[in-house]
C-alpha cells in the first residue's frame, strides 16, 4: 500500500465556516502531489421525533446548489459546544422544538475526498414546543412527515441531502430492529 506523509500545508482561505487549504503531500518518499483540503469545524443534527411518531423536517433554499431541501435540522459546532448541545440548539432553533432524552444514532464524514467535516446525527421521541429562533440568514419552514413519506422521498430523489439520507435510513434501521427485538 502507498505510503503518504504531508509536508506542507498553506492556507488559501479563512471563511466563517470553513477553511480552504492547498495540502502537499509526499507519496511513498518520491513524489510530491497538491491536494485541496476544507477544514470544517464540526456539526451535529437531530432526528426529532414528535408525540404522534411524525419527523419534523426543515424546508430551505440552499446556495450552492440552487434549491430548496428537505433536511433535518442540523448545524455547525460554536466553540466550546459538543456535538450533543449543539444538536439540541440547532434542533431547538430551527424548529422550536426542545429536544429531550436524545439518543447519538450515526457519525458521517461528508465529503473524505476534500473536507474532514464530521457531522453526528441524532434522534430524540421526546419533544417539547418553544419558539423558533432562526439565525438572520435563515429562512425555512417546517413542515412533519412520516418516517415511510421520507424514506419514499430518498428513493425518489426528492432528498438528496447526505446527512439527511444517513439519519433517516439508520434511524429507519434502528426502528425496524427494535421492534424485531
Amino acid at each position: 500500500m502507498d505510503q503518504f506523509k504531508r509536508i506542507k500545508r498553506e492556507q488559501s482561505y479563512k471563511g466563517r465556516l470553513i477553511d480552504f487549504y492547498n495540502d502537499t503531500l509526499l507519496i511513498n518518499n518520491e513524489k510530491e502531489v497538491v491536494f485541496d483540503f476544507i477544514d470544517h469545524k464540526g456539526a451535529s443534527a437531530m432526528i426529532p421525533v414528535d408525540k404522534d411518531g411524525y419527523i419534523l423536517m426543515v424546508h430551505q433554499y440552499r446556495n450552492a446548489i440552487d434549491s430548496y431541501t428537505i433536511e433535518i435540522p442540523a448545524g455547525g459546532l460554536n466553540p466550546g459546544e459538543d456535538s450533543l448541545m449543539c444538536a439540541v440548539r440547532e434542533c431547538e432553533e430551527e424548529t422550536g422544538y426542545k429536544a429531550n432524552n436524545v439518543k447519538h444514532l450515526i457519525d458521517l464524514h461528508t465529503t473524505v475526498a476534500f473536507s474532514n467535516e464530521l457531522i453526528r446525527i441524532y434522534y430524540s421521541n421526546d419533544l417539547i414546543p418553544t419558539q423558533q429562533n432562526l439565525d438572520e440568514d435563515e429562512f425555512m419552514d417546517v413542515k412533519r412527515y412520516s418516517l415511510d413519506e421520507l424514506i419514499s422521498m430518498i428513493y425518489t430523489g426528492k432528498i438528496t441531502d447526505s446527512k439527511t439520507i444517513a439519519g433517516l435510513l439508520a434511524y429507519s434501521h434502528k426502528i425496524q430492529s427494535s421492534e424485531q427485538a
